[in-house]
């Protein structure tokens, strides 16, 4: 058997990590979509539409039936290992620009998602940070930075994602006021909202934003084409966003509209 080199391997799995954002914002738009009718968007064969619906089937994305595939329910969040591999290459670009913009010798607060856990991995080798964070993986990440000093909230653990939630956590993130928050959403509007899924998640979001002199969104592209029911802020509430490209133009102009800077890792 003939292996294919590392560098091959890691260049189809990019390729199929941009169809399946592709796909999963397609069928965000369109609700359910035709197997043909994907393929012929994205120059494909069907066979591969089917291998790509597959994985994103089996991460809890999408629901395969008959012919094509449609959104999973619109009131339940992706498993956390799931949300972990899907654009998995954007948010490691986000995360680098994300961190570039935290200077050293401040404060900052981290909560819950992917995303902000790969800002994290950046910030590790950072000089005298202060994070305040109610997420166990990025106490994990940052635990043997020498450099920075980490404070995890108390409250409820949510076993699955290791976030800590609750009104304990809410009222644990209410005495710091500090210089920076990296926040992440599970899903955006092109209004420029900023939604979720859990109240008890939510009400933390948003004493954390309340208590930041500086918020910092990191988001990638998948995530306009996803829906959660409960918003927890807006752009309004957002300094700067990050994120790899904005593929719809109304929230482009929300951003404008609201003073956000946009800092894109892959505009093309």
């Amino acid at each position: 058997m003939v292996q294919r080199p590392k560098s091959d391997e890691n260049a189809s799995r990019d390729l199929a990590a941009v169809r399946q954002v592709r796909l999963v914002e397609r069928l965000g738009g369109a609700g359910h979509a035709k197997v043909e009718d994907l393929a012929q968007l994205l120059g494909v064969t069907p066979q591969t539409i089917r291998g790509d619906l597959r994985q994103l089937d089996e991460q809890g994305a999408v629901s395969r039936v008959r012919g094509g595939a449609m959104l999973r329910s619109r009131l339940d969040n992706i498993g956390y290992h799931s949300r972990q591999a899907m654009a998995a290459d954007a948010k490691g670009r986000i995360g680098k620009a994300a961190a570039d913009l935290v200077p050293d010798g401040v404060s900052l607060f981290i909560n819950i998602g992917t995303t902000v856990e790969a800002v994290a991995t950046f910030l590790a080798q950072r000089q005298r940070l202060m994070v305040v964070t109610n997420n166990l993986n990025v106490a994990e990440i940052l635990a043997d930075a020498r450099g920075i000093e980490v404070i995890v909230a108390g409250g409820r653990l949510r076993a699955e994602d290791r976030a800590v939630v609750g009104p304990l956590t809410v009222d644990f993130l209410g005495a710091f006021k500090v210089d920076y928050a990296v926040i992440g959403a599970s899903a955006l509007d092109a209004d420029g909202n900023l939604l979720d899924f859990d109240i008890d998640e939510i009400k933390v979001s948003q004493s954390i934003v309340a208590h930041a002199r500086h918020v910092v969104l990191v988001a990638d592209s998948s995530k306009l084409s996803r829906h959660a029911p409960v918003r927890f802020a807006t752009m309004n509430d957002v300094d700067t966003f990050v994120t790899d490209r904005i593929t719809d133009p109304r929230l482009a102009q929300s951003c404008a509209e609201m003073g956000v800077r946009v800092i894109a890792t892959d505009p093309a």
